[in-house]
């Protein structure tokens, strides 16, 4: 796949954040005409030729090695997400088709480079969805909900309460204006769901449902768009979220994301609360509430609308 266009803009927009002084580089006298470092700076930090790094954030990774893009990710000071994602990048100008690399370098687990058919949920995960006493719910990398269970489906009663038996979470924050009432920093969880497709598409680059989504996204949303063209990345593991539900007022969740082995994708996002708060009292409220309301069970991965 041609990535150079990714790679140039991933690299140009991590040197032009990274400052002379965060890189520990002298100044010498006469005005900076780049916003970060210049390009003979950070090939000097990684320690290799102008020439050679020009090439590189031209966007030719092809024939790179794992010991070249380590160093460039320290001269450019990435943190984890962005290290995984140049190594990503990577992979996929070097041919990677069904296998990526770990930011370490050493070959990482097998990584689908290509759509495949709907993940379906497993029966076994729908039961341990359902003992959980907390608000959860199972989601793709596209962040499509498959299937959530009582409280889950309570959390995100507007949507549920329209009959559907899943959503897109991408779609819920930048294309249905009640998200911005639902979550009270709505701008921090959508730059992070940003920053979650990001790097997603730079894993999967194959992935034809990831790429309508970010096209769909970026047509209809500015806010979206702009926030697709900084490049950042992040990894989507755990958060704190305020969500103000229309029943039970502010709840103050922590999110946690656990990974299913051999679930192609497929993760578990479930919800805690500070023992003996508010917003204990809140979901306990929120539970004896869902099961007087009800929402009808969507369990049937297959019948989910997911993207295309």
């Amino acid at each position: 796949m041609e990535n150079r266009d990714e790679v140039r803009d991933f690299l140009t927009s991590r040197r032009d954040r990274l400052t002379p002084d965060q890189a520990g580089v002298p100044r010498y006298g006469g005005r900076r005409r780049v916003k970060g470092l210049r390009r003979e700076e950070v090939a000097m930090l990684a320690g290799m030729s102008t020439d050679y790094y020009t090439r590189l954030e031209r966007g030719n990774l092809s024939g790179v090695s794992d010991s070249v893009l380590g160093a460039l990710a320290r001269a450019l000071q990435l943190n984890e997400a962005e290290r995984t994602h140049l190594f990503d990048l990577a992979a996929t100008a070097n041919g990677a088709g069904q296998t990526g690399r770990s930011a370490s370098g050493d070959p990482g687990p097998g990584r689908p480079r290509c759509s495949s058919s709907p993940p379906r949920v497993r029966e076994g995960v729908l039961r341990v969805l359902d003992s959980i006493s907390a608000p959860a719910y199972v989601r793709n990398n596209r962040m499509d909900v498959l299937a959530a269970n009582r409280l889950g489906r309570a959390l995100f009663a507007d949507v549920y309460a329209e009959g559907a038996t899943g959503f897109n979470l991408a779609r819920y924050l930048f294309l249905d204006p009640r998200s911005r009432d639902f979550y009270t920093q709505w701008d921090v969880v959508a730059r992070d769901s940003v920053a979650a497709l990001r790097i997603e598409a730079g894993r999967n680059p194959y992935d034809r449902g990831l790429t309508a989504l970010v096209g769909e996204l970026s047509t209809r949303s500015e806010q979206f768009r702009t926030w697709w063209a900084a490049h950042n990345v992040k990894f989507h593991t755990t958060a704190a979220k305020t969500l103000r539900h229309p029943a039970v007022g502010e709840l103050e969740l922590t999110g946690e994301a656990l990974t299913l082995p051999g679930g192609h994708g497929l993760t578990i996002i479930t919800y805690t609360v500070e023992p003996h708060s508010a917003s204990e009292q809140a979901l306990n409220f929120l539970a004896s509430w869902s099961a007087q309301a009800s929402p009808a069970n969507p369990r049937k991965p297959e019948t989910i609308e997911e993207t295309k």
